[in-house]
């Protein structure tokens, strides 16, 4: 069974950026994700989704 929650690394390295632009996109709510305690967690589904977005976006 595969994870559904994924770290900022685990992000980080989806979608082949640094640990710190996810940090930094975290900070300015640019990104979809969840704080549990001082965890910062993502959804592999969220993070398909504002990819795809995203990629609309930057078509318009």
């Amino acid at each position: 069974m595969q994870r559904q929650t994924l770290t900022v690394k685990d992000v980080a390295n989806y979608l082949g950026v640094h640990t710190d632009t996810v940090y930094t996109m975290v900070k300015i709510n640019q990104i979809p994700h969840l704080k549990l305690g001082k965890r910062i967690l993502f959804t592999r589904e969220s993070i398909d989704l504002w990819m795809a977005d995203q990629v609309k976006k930057s078509i318009k």
